[in-house]
């Protein structure tokens, strides 16, 4: 049985191995059939294709689009893409230029409430500085002993109401969508059972994302889904006609809930995110 895993993440924007690292640890665990989506970013997709290639590895090149819907954070991955899509890049660069700002304005927001030089700490455990986001921030955390796991330090100062939490203008959905499609891809809402929508506006935001040509859901998402959400997106997907894909959404050990290739198996009566590929 093929093992898909098509949401990781590398060094290059908030992981924490080399894009090269992550596939080989993907072929050490069995896996057929890979995807890396860093943040905002398509700079490591060279090195893992060519590992990938050293390890007899079907790879395909992703992303994961920051965007803004209904006042919170939403994440589109496209899968597939064209990695070298000048107009991708062009507005994936867009979007990083605005992070350095919203982790200065981070920062100074920590350092009022008594936690000072959070952007130097933070831009530490940043390989990419035009990258840094709230997982760097949230690491520092954890070095300098405020919370236990990055988990603790996202629940308590990183999330929407909390004193780290720093709004910031992303994408929209229409040219997070147009983007991938522009770049050859297939778009896909990625772990939908993680924002905080209520079931009326996450089938608003589903219905949205259908209309403007959105083509799958992460019906099994290592980073939020239980087994009782993954019934529930299987259902959304046969309703929507969505392609289902399946992703550990893996950043490093010790850190993530679930390894590479530790994802569930797709639920066998739903038409694979895969089957679209070129």
């Amino acid at each position: 049985m093929l093992i898909a895993d098509l949401h990781t993440h590398s060094r290059v924007s908030d992981g924490l191995l080399s894009p090269a690292g992550v596939v080989a640890r993907a072929a050490d665990r069995g896996v057929g059939l890979l995807a890396l989506t860093d943040h905002d970013e398509t700079g490591g997709l060279d090195e893992a294709r060519a590992a990938a290639a050293g390890a007899g590895l079907r790879f395909v090149e992703g992303v994961e689009i920051s965007i803004e819907w209904g006042g919170l954070q939403v994440h589109i991955v496209g899968l597939d893409i064209d990695g070298s899509n000048a107009s991708l890049n062009a507005a994936l660069d867009s979007i990083r230029t605005g992070r350095v700002g919203r982790a200065q304005r981070m920062s100074t927001d920590l350092e009022k409430i008594g936690i000072p030089g959070c952007l130097d700490g933070a831009m530490r455990h940043a390989q990419n500085p035009n990258l840094i986001s709230r997982s760097h921030f949230a690491r520092y955390l954890v070095e300098i002993g405020v919370c236990r796991d990055v988990r603790g330090v996202f629940d308590t100062y990183l999330v929407p109401g909390k004193p780290g939490y720093v709004t910031h203008r992303w994408a929209t959905l229409d040219e997070a969508v147009g983007w991938i499609h522009g770049a050859g891809g297939v778009a896909v809402v990625a772990h939908p059972g993680r924002y905080r929508l209520s079931r009326q506006e996450l089938r608003a935001l589903l219905a949205e994302f259908k209309d403007l040509g959105g083509q799958g859901i992460e019906v099994v998402s290592g980073s939020s889904h239980s087994p009782e959400l993954c019934v529930e997106f299987s259902r959304m997907a046969r309703e929507y006609g969505f392609l289902a894909s399946s992703g550990s959404d893996f950043h490093g050990p010790q850190e993530s809930h679930v390894n590479v290739g530790g994802n569930a198996q797709l639920p066998s009566e739903l038409a694979p995110v895969w089957t679209a590929f070129r």
